[in-house]
């Protein structure tokens, strides 16, 4: 028995072939051919008009020259002919870098880091925020507004949002003090998650994240996907069959925005929330949704038990757990621990996160909000405004 076929008795065939690196496709043509084969093919003979090892060595030398090392093996071909020389086709120069692992940058280059994926897991509301800025067309060309909106992961509601006729790191900081107060979000208890514009780098940004306890975290560069909700939100918003092409005046498009959000919080059925409304989930009422429908589901069951071919009908569920990035199903086995938080950097840890003090953060009551808390609150619908 190979050792394919044993890692697959123990966790699938799916699994054992990602964890060996063989496409399934040619494990299933050598079960089906009687067996798998143990052996690899012979390889390939070397022709005999092939170059010899030294020919090899001594193209390889020119390849290499301070002349020709900056240069494909398709300008060396050429330059060389033009001074009368030949050594061998171009596609042999690139087969001799190959076989010394040389057919790139021959030269030592400066390569950036690889950036890290950021992997966050919400369990209830309020622990894992994102946010982004979306622009909308107002009347002239050019003419844009800036609708900043901060997404409560767990449950897709909306926290805080406000519009503006510019990209502001100051209009950012203030929206996400206002949501933290209004949220009563304590130290150590939230991640913010956004990506890399220039208002969510900003160092007055990082500072206020820093003063009220919460962690923030970034998507990688040029990778949209890191931050998906904020993202479908916007999708859903410009969807609408009322959404305009361009907006006649900031105020109308204030007062768009405030329509859609009170219908996406408390209207819209998400279907990754098992068809409740975000503030169903957000404020712990999908359960009593979620039974009194799976009782209008009995009824109708036990009227017409015919009609469902596949038993009795079940209420659709809102998820225990919402992924930023979920890892694979290999490197990961069983439920997630009840106490797992997100931690630094994105990062997932199992215990209880202990603040400075030492005191359990579950416990930590302290809030440290900005001097300017009573100047800026949010309405019920999350909408930004500046107190009398």
């Amino acid at each position: 028995m190979t050792l394919l076929e044993e890692a697959s008795l123990s966790y699938g065939i799916t699994t054992a072939c990602q964890m060996l690196t063989v496409p399934r496709s040619w494990y299933y043509r050598q079960r089906a051919a009687g067996g798998l084969a143990e052996e690899k093919p012979e390889s390939r003979p070397t022709p005999k008009h092939a170059l010899s090892e030294a020919e090899k060595v001594r193209m390889r030398t020119v390849l290499n020259s301070e002349k020709f090392v900056d240069q494909s093996p398709r300008e060396v071909y050429a330059t060389l002919l033009d001074e009368g020389v030949y050594h061998c086709h171009w596609r042999t120069m690139y087969r001799i870098l190959s076989e010394h692992d040389e057919v790139r940058e021959r030269r030592n280059q400066r390569q950036h880091p690889k950036s890290t994926r950021p992997q966050l897991v919400a369990c209830g509301p309020n622990e894992l925020w994102s946010w982004d800025i979306t622009l909308l067309a107002g009347p002239v060309r050019r003419l844009l507004y800036y609708l900043y909106v901060i997404l409560d992961v767990f449950s897709r509601l909306v926290v805080g949002w406000t519009l503006a006729e510019g990209e502001s790191s100051e209009l950012a900081e203030t929206v996400i003090a206002a949501a933290c107060n209004k949220q009563n979000i304590r130290r150590d208890q939230l991640t913010l998650h956004a990506d890399r514009g220039s208002a969510m780098r900003a160092k007055t940004v990082a500072q206020l994240l820093a003063d009220l306890g919460v962690t923030k975290t970034h998507t990688r560069p040029y990778t949209p996907n890191d931050n998906p909700y904020s993202e479908a939100q916007f999708k859903t918003m410009k969807y609408r069959p009322d959404y305009p092409d361009r907006f006649d005046s900031l105020d109308h498009a204030r007062n768009w925005a405030r329509a859609f959000i009170a219908w996406y919080n408390h209207e819209h059925h998400h279907t990754g929330l098992g068809l409740m409304t975000p503030a169903v989930v957000h404020y712990g009422q999908a359960g009593e949704v979620r039974a009194q429908r799976q009782h209008v589901l009995d009824k109708a069951y036990a009227a017409h038990p015919e009609r469902f071919v596949k038993g009795r009908p079940l209420a659709p569920k809102a998820p225990d757990q919402v992924w930023i990035n979920p890892p694979q199903p290999t490197t990961v086995s069983g439920a997630l621990p009840a106490e797992a938080r997100i931690g630094a950097e994105g990062m997932l840890t199992v215990g209880p996160v202990i603040s400075d003090n030492g005191e359990n953060s579950s416990v930590v009551e302290e809030k440290l909000w900005p001097a300017r808390e009573d100047k800026y609150s949010l309405f019920s619908n999350g909408e930004l405004f500046q107190n009398a």
